[in-house]
C-alpha cells in the first residue's frame, strides 16, 4: 500500500522522489536491471534516493512486471504506469495522480550516482513561489563542449533557462574563454507544472533536439538551473556503465 508522505519541515511541502524505471529502454537494453557492482542498478539508486533526507518518500514508476518484482522483493514503494508512455516525465504525471505531494523530484532510473548535495540543490530554488520547475547545472568538461551527447544549457542572470541544446551553446565568435555548462537530468517539479506536461504537444525544438524539456520552454513555463559541483554519471552505454561500475567498487574498496 501507498503511504502518503510526511509534510517536509524546510520547504512546508510534500517533496516525492520519483525513480522512472522503464524497462524496455532503447539504448542500453534492460539497463535499470543490469548487473552493477554486484547488484541491480534499480537498486543502486533507489538506495542513493533514500539517503536524500529532502525526499519525504520514494516511488519506482515501472511498466513492467519483471521490474515490479524486483521492486516487491526488496519491499520498495512502486506504481505501475503504462508500457505506451512515451517519457519518464510522463511517467512522473501517472505517478503523481496516484500518490499526492506537492513537489515531485525525477530521480532518473540510470543515475546511481545521486547524491544528496543533487536533491538538495534542485530544491533550493523551491523557496521562491513562482518557481515551478528546476534542473541542474554543472561546469562543462573540455571534451564535452562538442559532445552532442553532452547536453549544455545557458541561463538568465536569475537561473532560468534560456536554452538547452545538444550544439555548442553559447558560441564563442571571438575565442574570448566562453563559460561552458553540462546539464544534468535531474529535475523538481510542483505538481501543477508536471501535470501540464502531457497535455503539451510535443514541440518544434523538443523534436528537432530529441529534448523533452524543451517543450516547457516553448510553452512559456520557465525553468530554473541550479549550478552544482558534484558530478554524477548517467547510464545510456556500456562504457557509462563501467564506469558507474569503477567508482561504486572504489568506494566500497
Amino acid at each position: 500500500m501507498i503511504s502518503e508522505p510526511e509534510r517536509s519541515g524546510k520547504l512546508g511541502a510534500r517533496v516525492l522522489g520519483v525513480i522512472p524505471a522503464r524497462l524496455a529502454s532503447t539504448r542500453l537494453a534492460r539497463k535499470v536491471l543490469r548487473e552493477v557492482a554486484g547488484r541491480p542498478m534499480l537498486a543502486w539508486v533507489v538506495e542513493a534516493a533514500r539517503r536524500c533526507p529532502e525526499l519525504d518518500d520514494v516511488v519506482v514508476a515501472v511498466d513492467s512486471d519483471e521490474v515490479m518484482a524486483l521492486c516487491r522483493a526488496n519491499r520498495w514503494t512502486c506504481v505501475m504506469t503504462s508500457t505506451e508512455l512515451p517519457s519518464g516525465t510522463d511517467r512522473m504525471c501517472a505517478v503523481a495522480r496516484a500518490v499526492p505531494a506537492e513537489i515531485y523530484v525525477n530521480v532518473q532510473g540510470d543515475e546511481p550516482l545521486l547524491a544528496p548535495e543533487h536533491v538538495r540543490a534542485l530544491l533550493r530554488p523551491f523557496t521562491r513561489p513562482e518557481v515551478e520547475v528546476t534542473t541542474l547545472k554543472l561546469r562543462c568538461p573540455a571534451g564535452d563542449v562538442a559532445n552532442p551527447h553532452a547536453v549544455k544549457v545557458v541561463t538568465a542572470a536569475d537561473g532560468r533557462a534560456l536554452y538547452f541544446s545538444r550544439a555548442t551553446i553559447p558560441f564563442d565568435r571571438d575565442g574570448g574563454g566562453a563559460a561552458y555548462w553540462k546539464h544534468v537530468g535531474l529535475y523538481a517539479y510542483r505538481r501543477p507544472a508536471l501535470l501540464r506536461f502531457p497535455e503539451l504537444p510535443p514541440s518544434g525544438l523538443e523534436m528537432a533536439e530529441r529534448l523533452e524539456q524543451l517543450r516547457l520552454l516553448e510553452a512559456g513555463l520557465a525553468i530554473y538551473v541550479e549550478p552544482t559541483d558534484v558530478e554524477t554519471i548517467g547510464v545510456d552505454t556500456e562504457e557509462d556503465l563501467r564506469r558507474v561500475e569503477r567508482v561504486l567498487l572504489a568506494r566500497a574498496g
